[in-house]
C-alpha cells in the first residue's frame, strides 16, 4: 500500500473533520474525514465512482464522495475543505468533464494516483438537442472537433465494466498488497455487470415502440446500446428551459411514434416533464440516472435502480 503521511496539521485535520461529507459506500455510512485510515483512502466525485471504488475495494478501501446524497452533482464547487481532504487521500476517482470544479482540484492536488473514469472508455457525442446553453462545462469537449461529449456512460452497463476494468488495474498499480483481492473484485463486479447488459438486450429487443422521452439528456449511452431513440425536452443540461417550438415538436413525434410516458428524474424538477405529459396527454414516471442515490431512488445501489429504470422503460416501450 502507499506510504502516507504519519500526521497532517491540526488546521487540516479540523478542515477535514469538519466538512461532514457522505460517503454514499455500501459498506459504511459514517461521514468520516478519507484520509490518514489504515485502508486505501479513495476519494470519489459522485456516486457512480463511490460504488465502482467500493465494489473494487471492498474491505479494503475507505471511500468518500465529493457530492452529498441528494445533491445534484453538476451543481457541486469544491470548498477548500474538499480540497484538504483530497491531499490526505491516496486516490482520486472522477469523470472528468461532468465536475469542472473537481476537474480542478484534482488537476491541482499533489495526489500520485488520479484515476480519470473517462480515460477508460469510448466517450461519444451524441448530437443531442438544445446544446446553446452554458452550464460551465458539464460536457466534456474535444479539442479537436470541438463537440460536446456525452459523459453519462456509467448508464450503459458495457461501458461501466471497462470503466471498472481500468479502475481495477489502476486499484491493483497504487495498492499492490491487495491486488490479488481487486482483481478478483473487478472479476466479479464485470460479471454482474454483463448479466445486467443481458437483461436490458433482452428486456427491450422486442417493444410497440424505440422511442422515450426524457426531461433532459442523460441517457444517450443506453439508448444506443439497445436500439431505443431518446429525446430529450432539454439538452444535457438538466435546468436549462426548452423552447416552445421543441415542446411543439415532441408533442408532434409523441402521436407519430407512439410515446406513452414522459421520464423526469429524482434529483431534478419535474415540472417541464409533467408540463409535456400534460399537453400532449402522455404519462410521467422515473428514470434515474443514477448520479445519486437518495431515499427517493427505486433502489439501495446501482444495480437496484438500474433493474427499476429497465421495469420502467420495458412499461413506457410496451415490451412484449
Amino acid at each position: 500500500m502507499n506510504v502516507r503521511r504519519p500526521h497532517i496539521s491540526g488546521i487540516a485535520l479540523a478542515a477535514v473533520t469538519a466538512v461532514g461529507i457522505g460517503t454514499l459506500t455500501a459498506c459504511s455510512s459514517d461521514s468520516a474525514a478519507a484520509g490518514n485510515t489504515d485502508k486505501f483512502d479513495v476519494v470519489a466525485s459522485f456516486y457512480p465512482m463511490a460504488f465502482l471504488a467500493e465494489q473494487i475495494g471492498k474491505d479494503h478501501v475507505k471511500v468518500t464522495s465529493l457530492t452529498e446524497p441528494g445533491q445534484e452533482p453538476h451543481d457541486l464547487e469544491i470548498s477548500a475543505r474538499q480540497r484538504a481532504q483530497l491531499e490526505d487521500s491516496d486516490a482520486a476517482l472522477y469523470l472528468k468533464g461532468l465536475q469542472p470544479s473537481v476537474d480542478e482540484a484534482i488537476g491541482q492536488s499533489g495526489l500520485d494516483t488520479k484515476i480519470d473514469a473517462a480515460t477508460l472508455t469510448k466517450l461519444e457525442d451524441h448530437g443531442d438537442v438544445e446544446h446553446d446553453h452554458d452550464h460551465g462545462g458539464e460536457e466534456a469537449h474535444s479539442e479537436e472537433e470541438g463537440h460536446a461529449l456525452d459523459p453519462h456512460v456509467w448508464l450503459d452497463p458495457v461501458k461501466y465494466a471497462e470503466i471498472a476494468k481500468g479502475v481495477g488495474t489502476a486499484f491493483e498499480k497504487a495498492d499492490p498488497d491487495h491486488a490479488a483481492d481487486y482483481k478478483k473484485n473487478t472479476e466479479a463486479l464485470v460479471k454482474r455487470l454483463g448479466a445486467l447488459n443481458t437483461e436490458f438486450a433482452d428486456g427491450l429487443k422486442d417493444t410497440r415502440s424505440k422511442v422515450f422521452f426524457t426531461n433532459h439528456s442523460a441517457f444517450g449511452y443506453l439508448a444506443e446500446r439497445y436500439g431505443l431513440t431518446q429525446e430529450a425536452i432539454t439538452g444535457v443540461d438538466p435546468d436549462s428551459e426548452p423552447s416552445p417550438a421543441r415542446m411543439k415538436e415532441l408533442q408532434k413525434e409523441a402521436r407519430a411514434d407512439g410515446v406513452t410516458t414522459v421520464f423526469y428524474e429524482t434529483l431534478v424538477s419535474d415540472k417541464t416533464a409533467k408540463t409535456l405529459a400534460d399537453d400532449a396527454g402522455l404519462k410521467t414516471d422515473v428514470l434515474d440516472p443514477l448520479e445519486g442515490i437518495t431515499d427517493k431512488s427505486k433502489g439501495d445501489d446501482y444495480f437496484g435502480v438500474m433493474e427499476a429504470n429497465l421495469a420502467a422503460l420495458k412499461t413506457a416501450l410496451g415490451a412484449k
